[in-house]
Order: C-alpha cells, then structure tokens, then sequence
C-alpha cells in the first residue's frame, strides 16, 4: 500500500481543512516546495497535491506552488482541485505531473474523464469525495444523489488508474479513515482504491493495509502535527 504525503495548497500556502470548511484552514507551511522535499527526504514514493482554491474556482489557482513543487522535487505527483477541461489536463500534464485527479467532472462531465483516459493512459484518476456515502462536488460545497459506488462502477471500462475517495466527515478531524466504507468500495470496482480523510496514526494505516483490498493512503494533518513519522510509517508499510 502507497502512502501519499498530502500538501493542501491555499493562498499559496500549505493548509489543511476541518472537513473541507475553507474558513477553517490551518496553516502549516508559506513553502510547499520545501514541504514537498522534506516529504521526498523522508522517503515518500508519491506526493498528493490539491489545488483547495481551485477546487472552488473551477479552475486553478494555486499553479505557482504547484509548479515550485514539481521543480523542487522528483517523486511522482498526483494533483485535484479546479481541474474540468481537457485544456487544463493537458497543461499540467505537460508541466510534469504524473496524475490528474478529476472530481467534480466526474460527476457533472463522465465523457470528459473517459475521453482522458483514453487519450492519457495510466494519468487519469477520479476523485470521490463522500459526505454519508453521497458524492460531493465543487469542492465539497454542493451534494448530490449520486453513491460513491454507483459513479466508481461507472468509470469501471473507462481505463482510470485509480480512485481517491475521501470521507468528508473524517478529513482533517484526525478521528481515523473509514475504513469498512473504503475497504467495501474496493472490492466493488477493479480499479484502485486510495484511501483519504482522517488517516491520522500507524494504526490507521496498518487497518487499511491490513483489508488487502486498498492500494494506498493519503494523509496530511497527521504528517504535519507530528501524529505520524511520516519514515517509520513507510517503512511500517513495506515491512
């Protein structure tokens, strides 16, 4: 299982949220890019970037971090948040990173997703976000019908290379992931599952990994308020 270092970038500054309320952000760092190598430092594999401004704009905002943090470092980097057109896929593609996460497109736009999976194979994933298993979108402002099952199953023959699929009522509340809601999702679909929101001690990870259905975790607050060694944690994982 993958552990993903998360940087939140608000204002241009590394944040983390409580349950996704933007006027409840706690600042842990003015430079992302430093964050990112002492993330690479520690040994991380993957780094997990969200565009929190852009997830709200539709569009991003945040890019001057987000290029400072590819340049800075040499792990691969997944990035959502403000991503809901093929031109803008295709721009930070282009500018180095090796995932795009799509999220409210997802919804809103499934043809979008599909037509980038085709066009940008293994590039491409969905991101879930889940408020009592209902999908959130527009960053995370707006609920809708839809189960977090039903739109994964749907992306199942679309090529995707993973989901990432966030508890809102646990992110950033430090309470532990969702475990047996994630881990169900998982064996619903073929495609791989990521495990977001309140992942928050060692015990959490090792429940996760212990499904043997999640391929990886993200986690952010824990890494930043020190409930987590972000180096013992990986190599917790690989022993």
């Amino acid at each position: 299982m993958i552990l993903y270092p998360a940087i939140d970038l608000k204002d241009g500054q590394c944040v983390r949220l409580l349950r996704g309320d933007m006027d409840k952000a706690t600042v842990f760092g003015e430079d992302p890019a430093a964050q990112a190598l002492a993330f690479q430092k520690a040994g991380c594999d993957w780094l997990h970037l969200v565009d929190l401004n852009g997830a709200f704009a539709g569009a991003p905002v945040n890019a001057a971090a987000v290029e400072a943090i590819l340049a800075a470092t040499e792990v691969p980097a997944q990035l959502g948040g403000g991503i809901r057109d093929m031109a803008t896929i295709e721009m930070w593609l282009g500018k180095g990173l090796a995932r795009v996460i799509l999220g409210t497109v997802a919804v809103e736009n499934p043809d979008l997703v599909r037509e980038a999976a085709r066009a940008f194979p293994g590039r491409i994933a969905v991101g879930i976000d889940a408020r009592k298993g209902r999908v959130a979108t527009k960053g995370w402002a707006e609920e809708t019908d839809v189960t977090a099952t039903d739109l994964a199953k749907s992306f199942e023959d679309a090529g995707v290379s993973a989901i990432i699929y966030t508890d809102i009522d646990r992110d950033g509340a430090m309470a532990g992931p969702n475990v047996a809601a994630t881990e169900a999702l998982a064996r619903a679909v073929s495609i791989p599952v990521i495990a977001s929101g309140g992942v928050s001690s060692l015990a959490d990870l090792t429940a996760l990994q212990a499904t043997g259905a999640i391929a990886g975790a993200i986690s952010g607050r824990a890494l930043y308020d020190g409930a987590i060694d972000l180096a013992e944690a990986l190599a917790l994982l690989k022993s």
